[in-house]
């Protein structure tokens, strides 16, 4: 199992945080051009899952997948949006996901008195652990570039 790359967006779109690890290719996109069109995705589906679902969509939407990759979304009750690309052999990654956001993002950037949530993501000590967390996971896998 592979993991891609992540980005964190706040309940307005901005991107607080992005980090790759196994990305094979670039988009050819500057890194802002790309986290829009990627929250531009993500509203889209969110909204059409809504609308379309026949019963009452609890959780909404939780992921997609095409013949590469799977794409995860996690959403927070205080609006962060969480997406983490993986291939499409991967499991348990709305708990891994869940847990970056409690143990990593919480404990790091909510509790850090010197991160403003509203702005980009700048804390070293937030990205060593996030970073150390990924690869230490059971999703994580270096690809041979």
């Amino acid at each position: 199992m592979t993991v891609h790359n992540i980005y964190i967006f706040d309940r307005m779109g901005t991107l607080l945080y992005y980090q790759d690890w196994n990305r094979l290719k670039n988009s050819g996109m500057t890194k802002e051009e790309e986290a829009k069109l990627m929250y531009g995705m993500l509203f889209s589906l969110k909204s059409f899952v809504n609308k379309i679902s026949p019963t009452d969509p609890k959780e909404g939407f939780l992921y997609y997948k095409t013949s590469k990759y799977t794409l995860h979304f996690l959403e927070t009750p205080s609006g962060l949006k969480f997406v983490l690309n993986t291939d499409n052999h991967s499991q348990g990654v709305r708990d891994f996901l869940q847990q970056i956001y409690k143990e990593i993002f919480v404990e790091y950037v909510v509790k850090n008195p010197l991160c403003n949530l509203n702005e980009p993501i700048q804390s070293e000590l937030f990205k060593t652990k996030l970073d150390a967390y990924v690869k230490q996971s059971s999703v994580f896998l270096t690809k041979s570039m």
